[in-house]
């Protein structure tokens, strides 16, 4: 686990080699082991390593004797595989790193040949001899891989920061990716808050020419959901079974360091403990976070019969307001985008206790996107009554029926008639995270000019679904943006800031094929079945996991600053975003923001979203100087 950047373009050898080092600075969190870096007139590239495999051997830059250059973050899980097959072409190795097989499988097969590549990951490769750069980020966006085009000069980072510190001159903020913001709680791709700097999008590979300075970026895969009918003695348990015991064992293997486990409390961290047991991982560590307040806002007692149940190592962190709040400034450097995801804050808290005793910590992120989680159960359940009504109801008279019912009853019907049943889901706009109104965003900025309404972004993802099914439609748009930008990049931020590598079994090329195509019945349950949210885990789980833990219902990672608005914290808040000169003045009318406030003082959930997601966009300001 590294991470790298570089720089092309116009610049001399010592420009370049010095731009790499002011790069290499800002991200010596990610890498506090080695450092390297490698430079020619119009390239140079380097990185910070935190060794995971072959620690003594795996030093990067890394270039072959043809000269082919790579600087690499992540892991490549099925290394050991490739290197056999590449050494039987001829290929001769010098370490039993991951990262050497990467410039050997690009010259035997050219960059098509990357796309064997099986982990998480963004890197960079050099071919000196075709005059171009390659850079390239995993297939769900595990890893994060940012670039930006200034005064002829091409950069490339793992984090905004490292661009930061090498652009020579600080870009405008984009306000459209603010704007986003507000509604989403995170920027969504390809942009960012900063005019210039983008994300090279999940499955995405760019290829950049030295000669020309031109690039262009292609898709070599994405995962597309489309659910096929339940075939008759198929056994889909068995096959998942198999499918995920392998995907945690790779992943527990591809290490030379310790390797853990974050429990908590749910399904799903309790499924990779349960299965890392069950090929063979004895007494490893889990770890587990929670606040002080106890009752909601605790899961240790669930964390804890786990691990109790698995033998493992456990260790426990709880945090309280002071903390918190102490590391709000911290937050948003580290996460250098604004990411009102406030489980970021004992997601950190766990990583720097992870960090004491192993490098590399497995997490449960992407089965609720994959396998139907939240509430797709309940959703699953209004969608099969409505398909009965499309099938037997006009449109017309849907509408009709709206008109006489209340607005509350009559949504459902209304979206119903105009998108039918395929439609449904799109004429709703469903997402994850809806959180400032485009008339309340109006409302709120101060003379900045249009913006694109972020209803018509969710609405382009859902235009991209190819899948008749409402379901398959919104796990599309969920594994889009959401899962990217809030929950993975979360995970990596606040991850790395503790200098610890977090693995993400689920989300694996294999399972994620697999589960694409998975029968609904087994996501969601049946009428006759029953409803129920990720079937087919739960029925690995039984003979696995402790049933207080299967029957659990889903709920996020319970944070209590929501709550805390209605105390103290209120004061706080107000005084931030209404005392002297916030920094949002400059962009936004925030007395508009004044009722929010007062409604999340008085207890309203939705509307203590909408301050927590000012708030830290003040932090951000702050910190970064907007």
């Amino acid at each position: 686990m590294c991470g790298i950047a570089g720089i092309m373009g116009g610049v001399s050898a010592d420009q370049g080699r010095e731009a790499v080092a002011c790069m290499n600075e800002a991200l010596a969190h990610r890498g506090p082991d080695d450092q390297g870096a490698w430079a020619v007139d119009g390239f140079a590239f380097g990185m910070r390593r935190l060794s995971i495999i072959d620690l003594s051997g795996g030093a990067q830059p890394m270039r072959t004797p043809r000269g082919t250059g790579v600087v690499f973050n992540g892991e490549i899980y099925n290394y050991r595989e490739l290197r056999e097959d590449l050494m039987a072409q001829g290929c001769a190795f010098t370490t039993h790193s991951d990262t050497e097989v990467i410039p050997h499988l690009y010259e035997t097969g050219g960059a098509a040949a990357l796309e064997r590549l099986e982990g998480m990951f963004a890197l960079c490769l050099h071919d000196p001899h075709a005059r171009r750069v390659l850079l390239m980020r995993d297939r769900f966006g595990i890893k994060p891989l940012y670039y930006a085009e200034q005064g002829g000069r091409f950069l490339f980072a793992s984090e905004i920061k490292a661009l930061l510190a090498a652009l020579p001159a600080r870009p405008d903020l984009n306000l459209q990716a603010i704007n986003h913001y507000l509604t989403l709680r995170y920027a969504p791709g390809p942009e960012t808050v900063w005019k210039g700097v983008f994300k090279l999008e999940p499955g995405r590979q760019l290829e950049y020419n030295l000669d020309t300075g031109e690039f262009a970026i292609e898709k070599y895969w994405e995962l597309e959901f489309d659910s096929e009918p339940v075939a008759p003695g198929r056994d889909y348990v068995r096959e998942f079974e198999d499918l995920f015991l392998h995907s945690v064992h790779k992943q527990l293997e591809a290490s030379d360091v310790p390797v853990g486990v974050m429990l908590s409390g749910g399904l799903d961290s309790a499924c990779v403990s349960a299965a890392a047991v069950e090929m063979g991982h004895k007494n490893f560590h889990t770890f587990s976070v929670a606040f002080r307040e106890g009752g909601a806002f605790s899961e240790l007692p669930y964390a804890r019969e786990l691990a109790g149940r698995i033998g493992s190592r456990h260790h426990e962190v709880e945090i309280g307001q002071k903390e918190f709040l102490a590391f709000l400034p911290d937050f948003v450097r580290f996460s250098d985008e604004p990411l009102a995801d406030l489980a970021s804050v004992p997601l950190y808290f766990v990583s720097r206790l992870a960090r004491e005793h192993v490098k590399v910590a497995l997490t449960g992120e992407g089965s609720d996107e994959l396998l139907a989680g939240y509430s797709f159960d309940t959703l699953a359940a209004h969608l099969d009554i409505l398909k009965t009504l499309h099938a037997r109801v006009p449109a017309p008279m849907l509408k009709a029926a709206a008109a006489l019912l209340p607005n509350s009853k009559a949504e459902s019907l209304r979206h119903l008639a105009r998108g039918g049943f395929s439609g449904y889901l799109k004429s709703k706009n469903t997402h994850m995270t809806d959180y400032w109104t485009e008339e309340e965003k109006r409302a709120l900025w101060a003379g900045s000019g249009e913006c694109q309404p972020t209803t018509e972004l969710i609405a382009s993802w859902y235009a991209a679904a190819q899948s008749p099914h409402p379901l398959d439609q919104l796990q599309q748009v969920h594994c889009r943006s959401w899962l990217v930008e809030d929950l993975l990049m979360k995970a990596d931020k606040m991850s790395m800031a503790a200098s610890l590598e977090l693995r993400v079994p689920f989300l694996e090329r294999p399972i994620g094929e697999w589960a694409a195509r998975l029968p609904v019945e087994w996501k969601t349950g049946s009428r006759s079945a029953g409803y129920s949210t990720k079937r087919i885990l739960r029925e690995f789980a039984k003979p696995r996991v402790p049933r207080s833990i299967i029957e659990r219902p889903k709920q996020g990672f319970p944070v209590p600053a929501y709550d805390w608005l209605k105390g103290d914290l209120g004061s706080w808040a107000e005084d931030m975003l209404f005392g002297n000169s916030p920094v949002l003045g400059t962009i936004f009318n925030l007395e508009q923001a004044r009722p929010a406030l007062a409604a999340a003082r008085a207890g309203h959930e939705l509307s203590a979203h909408k301050i927590w997601i000012l708030i830290i966009l003040e932090q951000w300001g702050r910190a970064w100087g907007m």
